[in-house]
């Protein structure tokens, strides 16, 4: 796993275990973290672990303080998906049409995100041992721990400063998605809201995770075809089988 020394090159993020609340509806806390600073740039009492919560989430994030290099993040959901091609996610293709590398650890390995998983046994000390009553209580109290957290709490690890001292926003400004476009390919295809490439009157079945992204696809032999999104070459089909054929996995270098 990646080990930067510098702000914004690696955030971290998962979703501390599930807990009831007073009111005895689950609290899932999402959680994110800069890697190099241990700065807490959210945790958010949150109903589900449903990716639309977390766009709304991360969104607020990267307005607030930029956008990462790169995110950390363990294999479920909404991270990852497992049947879905190379794991995408709709979250993780966001992720990478931002610019942002995705680097997910090796499945049972949680030690591989150590920092975030110790922030966490500090997180459920302070704050859910009692739970509050509901969800505005509970992110009440997540509030306080953030300031207290980033802003009074001296980390070793850090010579004793405190997070807020170190972490700096990131230079990279979220401006919302760039255009993508395919110069050396064939031709660019928009996925279809099934996750499918219309190409001559066929259907292939490529990823849902990629509905509504443009595609490039080049004929690189007789009726095979070549398929990539942005800089990741996903897999290859055939017209006549009309079935993608993932590629080595793009991440890999990423994920171990």
């Amino acid at each position: 796993m990646s080990n930067p020394t510098i702000c914004n090159d690696l955030w971290c993020a998962d979703y501390k275990g599930e807990f009831l609340l007073g009111n005895k509806q689950y609290c899932y806390p999402l959680t994110i973290t800069d890697y190099n600073a241990r700065y807490l740039l959210a945790c958010d009492s949150l109903e589900s672990t449903k990716e639309s919560f977390a766009f709304t989430i991360f969104e607020r994030v990267f307005k607030e303080f930029g956008l990462p290099r790169t995110i950390r993040t363990d294999n479920g959901t909404p991270f990852s998906s497992a049947n879905a091609l190379h794991g995408l996610s709709k979250l993780s293709v966001w992720w990478l049409r931002l610019g942002i590398d995705i680097e997910r650890i090796k499945p049972g390995n949680p030690q591989q995100n150590g920092r975030h998983e110790r922030m966490h046994l500090t997180l459920k000390k302070e704050t859910t041992k009692p739970a509050k009553f509901n969800h505005l209580q509970q992110q009440e109290r997540f509030d306080e721990f953030i300031d207290y957290y980033n802003n009074k709490r001296p980390h070793q690890a850090i010579n004793m400063k405190y997070p807020a001292e170190i972490y700096q926003p990131s230079v990279r400004q979220y401006n919302g998605l760039p255009e993508v476009d395919y110069p050396y390919h064939d031709r660019t295809v928009t996925v279809t809201h099934c996750g499918r490439i219309c190409i001559k009157k066929r259907k292939i079945n490529l990823s849902q995770a990629l509905s509504g992204q443009n595609i490039g696809i080049k004929e690189i032999d007789d009726k095979i075809w070549l398929v990539t999104f942005m800089n990741y070459d996903l897999g290859f089909f055939d017209e006549e089988l009309c079935r993608v054929e993932p590629t080595k996995n793009p991440f890999i270098k990423s994920i171990f």
